[in-house]
């Protein structure tokens, strides 16, 4: 049910709003004054606040501007029988969802009630949304490499400087990207990702930029880009070593000019965008080979972070599959699961070639095809049980468990090639192309052998 405040000097009018807010369904409470509402509020916040301007002692409006001091996100309906322009105006500028004049209209009165209490639910489910996303994009881990790129990005969120993130793929660029826009100045502004590798080189400019009216075939209404939609907020260029330099070129000049013209139109715009780039190439050595513009890299390399892979942050790993456990158990509805001793060894031992990523869509694996509220090592890839471990300065092997001599020959050959295969694609990142490369075997032949084996290849 919800909880109503009427603030009215007026006796006969609490008493009148009370009924007939309680025969709709409400339950109300009341107040003489607006020291004896602010109170109540103190007691018990309610779902809206019905307050009177005229009040002697402290007036409506000063009552107003204290509920927003104490209480920001409260909902409240003013109500004035001398209302004027002027008034209305102020109360509004002062955070009053709506003004209602002086005698009441009952219909005019639930009208209002019911809008406020419609914008009170947006307003929760929004906050609960940003929420569920602040937990998806987590920073989890406290090793030393994590708690110093925590630093950087404290001390570099609140400035205005341009960011450029490197690091291996599905380290979680995006997560450092996102975290320095929700800790800076422009947090309640839009944070507007681009990824530059999987837009078609044809269609870059028009998605950057927007397009007018008729610039190319199917263009039949105009369409603001990604810079017009992060104005005034953050915009993400992921993989941005792979943009073409044409389009490089462009977006320089908007970096230094701040304003650009849409494809096909002549009209510029200017906007207030801070840029955020990522990638997992080296851009120095992609500068000699010609790939990239110098100009480009050093205008947005002023603040560098360096995001280091999962292997490096080994400490992290149990608190990270262990979120992502948690995470995705509620996320699919799922009783509460744990890892035993052994398997959480497995997963720390692994070197993780895909790092956060890898680990994260095993996770969500694991989540979704284990029924047991238990996940042993039965339940892991076979190259994490059976393979070989890597690290960034030795190769150790792993003496097979029996598991691999359990059966025939035609079986104990299937769990090699598993295995096998499975190791070599870790090792390539899971691009078939290389792998068969690596392997010498055709690619055809390799895609045939994945899908008999039903290797399930991680992106």
């Amino acid at each position: 049910m919800k909880n109503i405040l009427i603030i009215d000097d007026e006796a006969s009018i609490r008493k009148s709003l009370s009924g007939i807010l309680n025969d709709e369904g409400f339950q109300t409470a009341t107040a003489e004054s607006g020291e004896q509402g602010m109170e109540l509020l103190r007691e018990d916040t309610p779902d809206l606040v019905l307050l009177d301007i005229w009040m002697p002692g402290l007036d409506g409006l000063e009552t107003l501007n204290r509920i927003r001091d104490e209480f920001p996100d409260q909902m409240v309906v003013m109500m004035s029988g001398h209302g004027t322009i002027e008034t209305a105006v102020k109360a509004t500028r002062l955070g009053a969802f709506d003004f209602i004049e002086k005698p009441l209209s009952l219909e005019k009165v639930l009208h209002s009630i019911q809008q406020a209490m419609k914008v009170r639910q947006l307003v929760e489910e929004n906050r609960n949304l940003k929420a569920t996303i602040a937990k998806e994009y987590e920073m989890v881990g406290d090793s030393v490499p994590i708690r110093e790129l925590k630093n950087q990005i404290r001390i570099a969120s609140p400035t205005s400087g341009w960011v450029l993130i490197t690091g291996e793929n599905g380290t979680g660029k995006e997560l450092v990207a996102r975290a320095i826009h929700l800790n800076s100045q422009r947090r309640s502004k839009p944070f507007i990702e681009v990824n530059c590798a999987a837009i078609p080189e044809e269609l870059i400019e028009s998605e950057l930029f927007g397009h007018e009216k008729g610039a190319f075939t199917g263009a039949t209404a105009q369409r603001k880009g990604k810079f017009d939609q992060a104005n005034e907020g953050t915009l993400f260029l992921d993989e941005i070593g792979d943009m073409s330099l044409k389009t490089q070129a462009k977006v320089l000049r908007i970096l230094q000019e701040r304003k650009f013209e849409r494809v096909g139109g002549h009209r510029t715009i200017e906007v207030d965008v801070r840029v955020i780039a990522a990638t997992n190439k080296n851009l120095e050595e992609e500068i000699r080979k010609g790939n990239f513009r110098e100009d480009l890299y050093y205008r947005l390399n002023v603040l560098p972070f360096q995001v280091p892979p999962l292997r490096e942050r080994q400490a992290d790993i149990e608190p990270l599959a262990n979120h992502f456990l948690q995470f995705f158990c509620q996320k699919e509805g799922r009783v509460a699961k744990h890892f035993t001793p052994e398997a959480l060894s497995a997963l720390t031992s692994y070197n993780w070639p895909g790092n956060v990523r890898e680990l994260k869509n095993l996770i969500e694996r694991l989540v979704i095809m284990t029924f047991d509220e238990q996940i042993t090592t039965s339940q892991l890839p076979s190259a994490m049980i059976i393979g070989r471990r890597q690290s960034s300065d030795t190769i150790t092997d792993i003496r097979p468990s029996a598991e691999l001599f359990e059966g025939n020959f035609k079986d104990a050959r299937e769990r090699f090639e598993r295995l096998y295969l499975e190791t070599k694609l870790h090792e390539n990142d899971w691009n078939v192309s290389k792998t068969a490369e690596v392997i010498d075997i055709e690619r055809s032949n390799l895609h045939r052998k994945i899908k008999s084996l039903q290797i399930e290849l991680n992106k």
